[in-house]
């Protein structure tokens, strides 16, 4: 969410950030509605000073016939105060739903482009695989592995379900092991958080409206299943204004995730690159609302996804996002895409995100030190390791002429280790 205030003052260069980020935005019907709400904030302003003015007044009556007079003025003010709050809180609730919708304002460093084919590689790291056999897909790795089990996931979830088995399950489990124990070491807080939240905590993270289709929710208790533990960890301070000293605040956490994947019918629809449920490690990061001190996070958090994809041994690339491609909140993002031998081509497997003050606005997370007014934080966050996607390049870039499965040296202290799976 944008300031009020700053929209207002700057029509014209929100609706070129908007229209940049495929976003409608109509700075005549903002205008409109902020003018609007303005009369009826004074309205009722006016109305209750001339109530506490009427109270006071009665107070300090001399005579019962003066009293009298200033009770039925009181009196016929009470109906016209009614109708003014009616109204208000009519034309608040109707800009706060506005408000939702607003886009943020991409950083200058972002480049202007329709989609993800506009995107900017950055850089490539390591070596691809040069193949003296002709490899296999991650499906048939699986398969002839016995590690996956496509056809009774299905048959008991739907499509885009799956089961990973003995070392399949284990390698799932060593690279979230893994993971955990890097950013432990780089002091970021583990939390184990709530996958069913409530709609201010999707609201609140920018998941909601836009992306309701996206997400499953639970209408007999008006619950929704996270698709990122970004949302309980962005809200775990939501209403709070935090000791400037204490910031920033790292957070990570383990959880299952869950996406509806609408709009997707046809893409990805064999394999695991493309699931309804998986597992992620995300970081989170709340800080103090300073542009050069979050750019500095957000390498941080690129840094960290990028330490665990070389210790997985797996070339990948870097790309910064361009406009239309960041989602509504996003300041600027960039993905990193991994490696996969059966796409011929890179898949997208992290994705670093900073928000500015927009997420923190939403959510009422503010800071101050003991000499300044309360501001809105900054927020960032990135996937430290999202499977079964990554699954994907583990399997295909490290397969064997047997049909084995290298493991990568990190990985094989929770492997009991194996160096094969296999």
């Amino acid at each position: 969410m944008l300031d009020p205030k700053f929209i207002r003052d700057n029509l014209e260069a929100v609706a070129i950030a908007a229209k940049n980020k495929r976003f409608e935005f109509d700075p005549n019907i903002f205008s409109e509605l902020y003018e609007k709400r303005l009369k009826y904030i004074k309205e009722t302003e006016e109305l209750r000073s001339k109530r506490n003015e009427g109270s006071d007044a009665v107070k300090r009556a001399k005579s019962k016939e003066e009293r009298e007079s200033l009770v039925a003025q009181m009196r016929a003010l009470g109906p016209k105060l009614e109708e003014a709050e009616k109204n208000l809180r009519e034309i608040e609730k109707e800009f706060e739903k506005l408000l939702l919708t607003v886009p943020s304002i991409a950083s200058d460093d972002t480049p202007i482009g329709a989609s993800d084919a506009d995107n900017v590689e950055i850089r490539k790291v390591g070596e691809l695989p040069k193949f003296e056999f002709p490899p296999l897909d991650h499906i048939t790795l699986g398969k002839n592995l016995g590690i996956i089990d496509f056809d009774r996931g299905a048959g008991i979830a739907g499509s885009r379900s799956y089961f990973l088995m003995g070392q399949g399950a284990e390698l799932e489990r060593a690279v979230h092991s893994l993971t955990l124990e890097l950013l432990k070491k780089r002091n970021y807080k583990q939390m184990s958080v709530p996958v069913l939240v409530r709609t201010s905590a999707m609201e609140g993270t920018g998941y909601l409206p836009g992306g309701a289709d996206q997400a499953y929710f639970v209408e007999k208790d008006d619950m929704w299943l996270v698709g990122t533990s970004e949302v309980p960890l962005a809200s775990y301070h939501q209403n709070e204004v935090l000791d400037q000293s204490h910031l920033p605040i790292k957070m990570c956490a383990w959880s299952s995730c869950f996406r509806r994947e609408a709009g997707a019918a046809g893409k990805d629809t064999k394999g695991l690159y493309r699931v309804h449920q998986f597992q992620k490690i995300e970081q989170v990061v709340i800080c103090e609302p300073n542009i050069e001190k979050s750019d500095i996070l957000h390498k941080e958090l690129l840094q960290n996804a990028e330490d665990i994809l070389q210790l997985l041994e797996l070339p990948y690339r870097v790309v910064q996002v361009c406009t239309g491609d960041l989602g509504q909140g996003q300041v600027k993002k960039n993905d990193i895409e991994t490696w996969m031998p059966s796409r011929n081509n890179y898949g997208e497997t992290h994705s670093c995100s900073s928000f500015y003050d927009f997420q923190a606005r939403r959510l009422k997370i503010r800071t101050r030190d003991e000499n300044s007014k309360p501001q809105f934080c900054f927020t960032l966050n990135n996937t430290a390791a999202a499977t079964p996607r990554l699954l994907i390049p583990l399997l295909e870039n490290h397969q064997m002429p047997d049909g084995r499965i290298r493991i990568p040296k990190a990985l094989r202290k929770f492997m009991d280790n194996a160096e094969y799976i296999g």
